[in-house]
């Protein structure tokens, strides 16, 4: 047997004593991890971790384990989550293929066809209710898409990202549904703001967003002393990844404009994935790196320290961020990326802006 089969064995061999027929259980990849290293006396010589990653991988790509995203992982270079829900065994009543066909008028049947572990008592219950609301969606209003999660699934969050319902995350697309059919909208959540004093809103046109709280306040004092790149109208805190939800919610409160946007964050794997995905979310939208401003922050390279515990570094969202600068300025952030380090935006305060004056 390879070297691979042994590892993936073991692992699969564990996943299965600790399957239920009925309910998902909750793994800690450190501890399984540990068990294999205890079973196998040449783990380390074998690179077992490498082996263990890519299991897990593939009994993920299986459906057999499902990732808890609570930005918890296992501290390994390839990261691994540090929590995974053990889908279920696989049924041995499967639904009738009668009442399947009744409902495929509106939904796609082919990926529980594909993967019969799915094809549970709860998960039909769930498509009924939903197949009864589209039956009278024509006399229904548009909600939110909690509210109608808790009408149709018995809990407000079911249909969002939440590890307590690991089932719910995907059902739409399980069943070939989008969230239009049943009337909802993901509304986006409500962001801090800070227009320049004497503006209206109707003066909008350039829109500064940071990543970082510190550098929110910085850049508020800067521009009330006239001395922010990019002189925006409007500054407002990204709050991390939390801009990724909550940018729509900047078209329900200013009015149409050709707007100009621009991001500055951390100079590190997260920062450059939320520039990419919010470039990329809304195409019609001009958002681009503030350039000026991540010059700055490389010009305080001697600051940088390491990346934060749990980022996995992503080459497309490196690539896609790099092409905007020099091939100078791509040498040292290539150079951060190599040692694994990171520049934080809070190298830029009042007093490190000075430099530039």
């Amino acid at each position: 047997m390879s070297t691979i089969n042994i590892i993936e064995t073991r692992v699969r061999g564990f996943i299965a004593d600790i399957q239920h027929p009925k309910q998902k259980k909750k793994i800690n990849s450190n501890d399984l991890e540990l068990q294999l290293r205890k079973l196998l006396d040449d783990y380390f010589e074998m690179d077992g971790y490498s082996l263990f990653y890519r299991a897990i991988e593939t009994l993920q790509s299986e459906g057999q384990l499902i990732p808890i995203q609570n930005n918890q992982y296992n501290g390994r270079t390839p990261a691994l989550p540090l929590y995974y829900w053990v889908n279920i065994k696989v049924q041995e009543h499967k639904w009738d293929r009668l009442a399947m066909m009744k409902l495929s008028d509106q939904f796609d049947f082919s990926f529980y066809e594909r993967h019969p572990e799915w094809q549970t008592q709860d998960e039909w219950v769930r498509i009924q209710n939903v197949y009864a609301f589209i039956q009278s969606s024509q006399e229904r209003a548009i909600v939110s898409v909690e509210e109608r999660s808790l009408e149709l699934f018995g809990h407000e969050k079911f249909l969002l990202d939440d590890e307590s319902f690991p089932e719910g995350k995907g059902f739409l697309t399980r069943i070939g549904v989008s969230e239009d059919k049943l009337k909802m909208l993901n509304y986006g959540e409500p962001f801090v703001f800070w227009m320049k004093q004497g503006k209206e809103i109707k003066d909008i046109q350039r829109v500064l967003i940071v990543e970082n709280l510190s550098f929110f306040h910085t850049s508020i004092k800067l521009l009330e002393a006239n001395l922010l790149d990019y002189e925006p109208e409007l500054i407002i805190y990204g709050e991390g990844k939390k801009i990724e939800r909550s940018f729509s919610f900047f078209f329900k409160m200013f009015p149409p404009n050709n707007y100009l946007f621009y991001y500055a964050g951390d100079l590190d794997t997260e920062g450059y994935g939320i520039i990419v995905r919010l470039i990329e979310k809304y195409p019609d939208c001009c958002i681009q790196p503030a350039l000026k401003i991540y010059r700055k922050m490389l010009e305080c390279l001697e600051q940088r320290n390491d990346q934060k515990l749990g980022q996995t570094q992503n080459f497309k969202y490196r690539d896609a961020f790099f092409q905007w600068f020099t091939e100078g300025e791509q040498n040292l952030l290539m150079q951060l990326w190599q040692e694994n380090k990171r520049i934080p935006q809070e190298v830029l305060t009042i007093e490190t802006w000075r430099r530039w004056q």
